[in-house]
């Protein structure tokens, strides 16, 4: 999504985030749901179809469809895709990649989260990326306390992901989100410590690694949309909405039904729950 954010970071009550979780988690339902799907010879305009009617069918609308006149549902990156891929009618091929990205309205709330899918069996480079990426996810987010900074989580997620030899991206970044998709303040994956903006009780944000194989460059189509890899390498993306309650971050949306779909046993999220998450 292109970023046009209001210079001004919006605080939540507590009621405000249990809100703001029942839209995360639809989101995460959706992802859930099509975590089965996601396989060879399926298009990716069969999976925007099935996220629409998941979210619908849930009280909830798709976040995504017509926002900055986007228009689908999901935006659908595989391989060298960074993010704001369309859906085709294109199938999906055995060892690709692909980043989903969902949004929905419930409650007058955004939730926004992404995972990248193996489509099938993917070559063990291409599962280290992801493997990093979503790691530099949970490296971020650690940062995300009271009295920290955005530098920090940028820091961590830059340093995590260059050790390995990674690029991360610089001009797409992650989000204060609330009532409006895109709210104050920025979250980049890169920066300094002790940089930015101060983390306040109350934020919510959407921290998003992007994170290429190759080279950070990155190059936009002419669609006005689609953004890939300047060196065609592939690239990941994992997004969790995160809010700061006791000064701690905790989770609002989950990878944990896409786990039970795809049968995979983790306990990468129970540090960033106060609660036990009910599935």
């Amino acid at each position: 999504m292109p970023l046009f954010f209001e210079n001004m970071i919006v605080v939540k009550t507590k009621e405000e985030i249990e809100l703001m979780r029942e839209s995360a988690l639809v989101v995460s339902r959706t992802l859930g749901m099509l975590a089965k799907e996601v396989k060879p010879g399926v298009t990716s305009l069969q999976l925007d179809k099935l996220a629409e009617d998941y979210i619908r069918s849930q009280g909830a609308i798709p976040g995504f469809l017509g926002l900055y006149d986007f228009p689908n549902t999901l935006c659908m990156s595989p391989n060298e895709q960074v993010v704001h891929g369309f859906p085709t009618n294109e199938p999906l091929k055995e060892g690709d990649i692909i980043s989903i990205d969902c949004g929905a309205i419930k409650n007058d709330f955004y939730g926004d989260h992404a995972y990248t899918f193996a489509v099938g069996e993917i070559d063990s480079e291409t599962e280290k990326l992801l493997q990093v990426t979503k790691e530099s996810l949970y490296v971020g987010i650690r940062e995300f306390k009271l009295n920290n900074r955005v530098g920090d989580v940028g820091y961590a997620i830059q340093q995590y992901c260059e050790t390995h030899g990674y690029g991360v991206v610089r001009e797409l970044v992650g989000h204060g989100i609330g009532r409006k998709m895109h709210e104050d303040p920025e979250m980049p994956n890169y920066g300094r410590r002790g940089r930015g903006k101060k983390f306040i009780e109350g934020m919510v944000v959407a921290i998003e690694p992007m994170i290429n194989m190759g080279t950070h460059r990155i190059k936009q189509h002419r669609d006005g949309w689609t953004i890939t890899t300047q060196d065609g390498k592939p690239s990941a993306h994992f997004e969790h909405d995160v809010a700061i309650i006791n000064g701690k971050p905790e989770l609002l949306s989950t990878f944990a039904y896409i786990y039970e779909a795809l049968g995979i046993k983790s306990d990468e999220e129970d540090e960033f729950r106060q609660k036990a998450l009910v599935l």
